[in-house]
């Protein structure tokens, strides 16, 4: 073999270790910044948690309080409107009154806002993007008589959801009174005011949120099964306050 060949051997070797040494440092590059990625974010939706559970805590206080405001004062003589709170666990209580029960719910998942929403257009979040993510609670509303009579057909309307960033900044989506809460997500934090209004504005709202009649084709048809279920007081017809129409939810109007 000659010297040039040997020559050329070990340019190609040098080359090879070269080119190995680039792929590891491209390699130890991306491995950092996706670890920097990855933690990033964690951190995020970790301090997106903990500001919506704090939230959730501030609703629980408030519907607490109205529980125990209306049996200090209007239970006697109306013992057969009954009001109570009950906290189920960490991220979900219900609020019952008369013939209507309130669930809120906390998500446990982070979200963003979708690129046509109307905050991405706030100079709020184009000064950083990370103010996006939010944690969400969600109101429902129930008829009391599904869960009394293990109805497990009856539906539910979830009238409003409420949208948490890490911030404590708020943005409120929901039915007529819920969706006339005036929302300013690039100014307003979440406190115990907040938790108030918005329990007031739900209640104020399944109130006058009514039992429709279903149109009569709907629900003319029964099956022997449901008969025989009926009869052992066991209810499998479907009962919703909005059978048979459509519920959308309301953009700031009195609809």
């Amino acid at each position: 073999m000659t010297n040039h060949q040997n020559f050329g051997i070990i340019l190609m070797i040098i080359s090879n270790i070269f080119s190995m040494f680039v792929i590891l440092k491209n390699i130890k590059n991306m491995s950092e910044e996706l670890c920097q990625l990855l933690v990033s974010k964690g951190v995020l939706k970790q301090e997106i948690f903990k500001s919506t559970l704090e939230c959730m805590q501030h609703f629980k206080e408030a519907a607490k309080t109205f529980d125990e405001f209306f049996k200090a004062n209007y239970a006697k003589g109306n013992e057969k409107i009954p009001v109570y709170f009950k906290n189920k666990n960490q991220h979900l209580f219900q609020l019952r009154f008369a013939g209507d029960v309130l669930i809120f719910i906390m998500h446990t998942n982070i979200f963003e806002f979708p690129r046509d929403h109307e905050v991405m257009r706030s100079n709020y979040i184009k000064e950083n993007k990370d103010r996006s993510y939010c944690g969400m609670i969600s109101i429902f509303n129930f008829l009391s008589d599904s869960f009394k009579y293990n109805r497990v057909n009856d539906i539910g309307y979830m009238i409003g959801r409420i949208l948490i960033n890490r911030d404590l900044h708020f943005f409120v989506e929901g039915k007529r009174e819920l969706a006339q809460i005036l929302n300013n997500f690039s100014q307003k934090k979440f406190s115990k005011e907040s938790a108030i209004e918005i329990i007031n504005s739900a209640i104020k709202y399944t109130l006058n949120f009514d039992l429709l009649l279903p149109n009569y084709d709907i629900t003319k048809e029964v099956s022997v099964s449901d008969m025989l279920q009926m009869e052992d007081q066991i209810m499998t017809i479907k009962t919703a306050k909005r059978l048979g129409f459509r519920f959308e939810k309301d953009n700031n109007s009195n609809e």
